[in-house]
């Protein structure tokens, strides 16, 4: 059965046994106050894992950045993840890393990284590539942008049936990404996303910790 033959079919929603989760991403400045931001945003207990998503900075000078970023997020019992850099998640010793389609294979990632780290692929609205990643060994693939995103434009736009698929046929969780908000998160959690992951609609809010709390009631479904 080939990608077209599963666009045809549709899938239930999933009937949830556990709540989705929170998966916050950083933005792109993380210096300064940030860290104090962070640990209010994790303070609800609602976040599960933040995802360090820095771009056009020096090895270096992120491992500086990211060091009370990584003890903030072990103090919260949150898992830390790196964004598309084995090296950098293998020298902060990180719980994981994210992966784009052009960042490195998962494979690599596992040999260097080891069995216990957390690795995740991009697969934007390609179940294709999705199947691959979960062949491959990745511990979640994410879905997106579902909405109009600032963060990382995307002209991918998934509908939520995506994640009503991937939930019927592979026990690997799945991430929805893009422009979710706590008014616009119901049909992705309804669908079956495992985790929604989130940075402008907390980060570019006065109150992180208000933020993040925004999501509970979507959340649980």
């Amino acid at each position: 059965m080939d990608e077209d033959d599963f666009d045809a079919i549709v899938f239930p929603p999933p009937e949830r046994t556990e709540q989705a989760k929170l998966y916050l991403i950083s933005p792109q400045e993380v210096g300064g106050a940030f860290p104090n931001r962070l640990k209010a945003a994790l303070e609800p207990g609602v976040a599960t894992a933040f995802q360090l998503r820095v771009k056009d900075v020096g090895e270096h000078e992120l491992a500086r950045l990211a060091e009370p970023l990584q003890r903030i997020c072990a103090d919260a019992e949150v898992a830390f993840i790196v964004n598309d850099s084995m090296a950098l998640a293998k020298r902060l010793g990180a719980d994981g890393v994210h992966l784009g389609q052009s960042d490195g294979d998962i494979r690599e990632a596992r040999a260097l990284l080891g069995p216990s780290a957390q690795i995740g692929k991009t697969c934007h609205d390609n179940r294709h590539l999705a199947m691959e990643a979960g062949e491959a060994g990745a511990d979640y693939v994410a879905f997106g942008a579902f909405y109009p995103t600032t963060t990382k434009p995307s002209h991918y736009r998934p509908q939520p049936s995506i994640l009503s698929w991937w939930s019927a046929v592979f026990e690997i969780p799945c991430v929805a990404i893009g422009g979710i908000t706590p008014d616009n998160a119901k049909p992705l959690v309804d669908a079956g996303a495992d985790f929604l992951a989130v940075c402008q609609a907390v980060w570019g809010k006065d109150d992180p910790s208000a933020a993040v709390q925004a999501f509970e009631d979507v959340l649980s479904g």
